[in-house]
């Protein structure tokens, strides 16, 4: 029997996972809301919180649910779901995706069906690489904040620079992966400007949007400026590709 990446098995082992998220967050919402209650917050104030955290889960689940698609023409559904549903994002698992179809001599974007070893290969990749992160965090949280916070109390601009610092060094990282092939255009090959041009497109279409609501007073604009810009830049790379890829 062949493998198949939207088998049901899948989908109910994936289902699962997430019911337990799912689970693991209408119990602390209750436990939150008795504890509000117990210190005295008004109920309709905490009904008033609960509605508009509700209101703007839309925005990044939008963003989500674009992410799923993108991933599922080669990984199917389940696994882009459970990715995306617990822990995940699209640059990450896009690219640890991409690095291991690229290992096997696979190309994302252009597998027509993969292997059960293939599958699981993908999926060890994007899964345990990305834990380490949650490991580490028991292990050196406690002991990075507390040397962050006393290096603002030493040096409040130097704390300000670190933290700077940290911040850009991750988002270098997603950079270079944009630029990797623009070296390319120098040889006539231009398909390495397209996903520089989709970061712009994103970047144009995030800018506006975040000048807006800060002139306009508009908050929605800013919450929904992600999902947004996710796709004004998907859809941009479609004419790109065609005419540069």
């Amino acid at each position: 029997m062949s493998f198949n990446v939207n088998s049901p098995v899948l989908f109910v082992v994936a289902g699962l996972a997430v019911a337990v998220v799912l689970a693991q967050s209408v119990y602390f919402l209750v436990k939150a809301w008795r504890r509000g209650v117990a210190v005295g917050m008004d109920p309709q104030k905490l009904k008033r919180t609960a509605r508009t955290a509700a209101v703007f889960t839309i925005a990044p689940a939008i963003a989500i649910v674009i992410s799923v698609i993108t991933l599922s023409k080669d990984l199917g559904v389940p696994l882009p779901w459970l990715r995306l549903s617990v822990v995940g994002n699209l640059s990450y698992e896009t690219i640890a995706a991409t690095n291991a179809e690229s290992a096997m001599g696979l190309t994302f974007g252009k597998v027509s069906a993969l292997t059960a070893q293939q599958y699981v290969t993908i999926a060890s990749v994007m899964t345990v690489s990305i834990m380490t992160g949650i490991w580490l965090v028991p292990l050196i949280g406690e002991k990075l904040i507390n040397g962050v916070i006393n290096l603002e109390k030493r040096d409040k601009k130097w704390g300000e620079i670190f933290t700077s610092s940290m911040f850009i060094g991750m988002i270098s990282a997603f950079i270079g992966y944009v630029f990797c092939d623009f070296s390319g255009v120098f040889r006539g090959v231009t398909a390495g400007l397209v996903p520089v041009l989709v970061m712009l497109v994103a970047a144009a279409v995030m800018t506006v949007l975040g000048l807006a609501s800060k002139k306009k007073g508009l908050r929605v604009l800013a919450d929904y400026a992600l999902p947004l810009s996710l796709i004004a830049g998907m859809a941009a790379a479609i004419p790109l590709t065609a005419a540069l890829g």
